[in-house]
């Protein structure tokens, strides 16, 4: 055997690997027999936001994402973006939403950490106090900018991940490193195919986001084949797996924790 044959049945081996714990997952997240559609779908709280009246005087910044609704869910996730200024007591949440084209980009869609259609979000970032008072002017500058507002395509982008990808370049003191499958995040048009990569620290070449590399010390080496991601995080050690989307050490991006006592 010999050693490319060896590296190909590796990579199959991991990218078999990663397809069975999604789809692990999302079996495990079907609804029960009385949800019976989207419709219905929970969207409560999970609990994990910080209650803005108790911490009113601190500003926070919180990103999330959440498998997608159904089977898709196996392949992909949808993120969002959260904040407040110090001195206020609620969050404003911004998100692109395909269905509501033609302005995609929505505030205040859902809740701030709300289960996306059933499906539990994960925290990607958190930021608090003085760090994230500062970045508030810019992530609105950058939302405001976005070059797609009136555009949405599921696959390969521009779409819900393209915009918080935006927003990562245009304010790389987030630390946002959106994970493998994270569908979307590597789109960039023809006229723009290199630049700054999703964490807005690292270099990234692109074909319309099915053909790719991303290189940085936050988001390590990631190669995009197709919408399929693959790479080694080394900051914090782990695996860049399409479908599961990261095997290994926690890369949340946090700061301002002593910041946080109300």
């Amino acid at each position: 055997m010999t050693n490319s044959t060896r590296i190909a049945l590796g990579l199959l081996a991991l990218l078999g690997l990663s397809f069975s714990l999604s789809l692990a997952q999302t079996v495990a997240s079907i609804p029960d027999e009385g949800q019976r559609s989207w419709r219905d779908a929970a969207r409560h709280s999970a609990g994990i936001a910080p209650d803005p009246e108790q911490l009113a005087g601190v500003a926070i910044v919180q990103v999330y994402a959440a498998p997608t609704y159904g089977w898709r869910g196996t392949f992909a996730v949808h993120p969002w973006i959260i904040f407040k200024r110090a001195g206020e007591t609620a969050y404003t949440r911004y998100d692109v939403v395909g269905w509501r084209a033609p302005q995609v980009v929505q505030r205040n869609y859902a809740l701030p950490d709300g289960l996306w259609y059933g499906k539990q979000p994960s925290l990607l970032v958190d930021h608090r106090g003085e760090a994230a008072a500062a970045m508030v002017p810019a992530i609105e500058a950058a939302i405001a900018n976005y070059p797609h507002a009136d555009d949405y395509r599921s696959y390969p982008g521009p779409n819900s991940n393209t915009f918080l990808a935006h927003i990562g370049r245009e304010v790389p003191a987030l630390r946002l490193d959106l994970p493998a499958n994270a569908i979307g995040k590597d789109y960039r048009p023809l006229s723009h195919a290199l630049g700054v990569s999703a964490t807005g620290a690292g270099v990234q070449a692109s074909l319309l986001g099915v053909l790719g590399l991303s290189v940085g010390v936050q988001e390590g080496v990631e190669f995009n084949l197709f919408g399929l991601s693959f790479g080694i995080d080394i900051n914090s050690p782990g695996l860049r797996l399409p479908f599961v989307g990261r095997l290994g050490l926690d890369d949340r991006s946090e700061s301002g924790a002593g910041d946080s006592n109300p």
